[in-house]
């Protein structure tokens, strides 16, 4: 028999579903809008958004690693390690041929002195010859009596002059060019010179040259000298072997000074 009865005439009625019919109509009215925003979806946003995240610290890691690494591509200034206690140690360095110009020291190469000594290896020199690359970067301060020069317009506001410190920096002359006699520099403010060979006391450590960085490596070098007893005979020596992008953490500096 029918669940439903007619109304006089012959037309239907509403339709009264059951409660099984209610059940499925209520999931009728609410699977079309669920469908809409599927468990699925977020979930493959999320994986994507994850994915992308890793690949692109894998490839930023990857970068540096490989720019960490490509350090190694470059000829370096040999020495032997006589003893070593952490980040210092003590190194025998045979003579070196340096290629240098002077700095303004706080400028860190950012005042022309970098460009001036790669313009020397890039082949204007007297030979033109294009001279390999190498590392380290030597640095030294100059004076212990800093040198007065006007302050630019925007800072010269009471017409004081800025204190600035000269400095020399130094490329490497390769082993191999230096025994043959190195080109001689065009530019008049660039030069040839010779660093005595020696052993000397260095410290590694990463991040940038500032100046309390610098103070801090410096005195714990000395400190540690004192331990050792040994004396300093010789101007400081600061030694950068990584180009100015290279972020902080990855980068490769010292200090060292010359020890009897």
């Amino acid at each position: 028999m029918s669940r439903f009865r007619f109304h006089q005439g012959g037309s239907p009625p509403p339709i009264v579903p059951s409660v099984s019919t209610t059940r499925h109509s209520a999931v009728s009215i609410i699977n079309p809008v669920s469908s809409l925003e599927t468990p699925g979806r977020p979930m493959n946003r999320s994986k994507m958004l994850s994915f992308g995240i890793t690949a692109v610290c894998l490839g930023v890691v990857g970068y540096y690693a490989w720019k960490f690494t490509a350090r190694s591509a470059y000829e370096s200034a040999r020495y032997r390690v006589v003893s070593s206690a952490g980040d210092i140690e003590v190194r025998d360095y045979a003579d070196l041929v340096l290629v240098t110009t002077e700095m303004r020291f706080d400028a860190q190469g950012n005042d022309g002195s970098f460009s001036r000594l790669f313009r020397y290896i890039s082949g204007d020199n007297g030979q033109q010859q294009k001279v390999a690359m190498t590392t380290p970067v030597f640095m030294e301060r100059g004076s212990a009596t800093p040198i007065n020069e006007p302050m630019n317009d925007q800072d010269n506001t009471d017409g004081n002059k800025a204190q600035v410190q000269r400095g020399q920096m130094a490329f490497v002359v390769p082993e191999a060019v230096a025994s043959g006699g190195a080109p001689q520099p065009e530019n008049a403010n660039v030069e040839l010179r010779k660093r005595q060979g020696g052993r000397f006391a260095a410290i590694r450590f990463n991040g940038r040259m500032g100046e309390e960085s610098l103070r801090q490596r410096e005195s714990e070098l000395r400190d540690w000298m004192k331990g050792q007893h040994l004396t300093a005979s010789g101007p400081v020596e600061y030694a950068g072997y990584d180009p100015p992008w290279t972020p902080g953490f990855l980068r490769r500096n010292e200090i060292l000074i010359r020890v009897e």
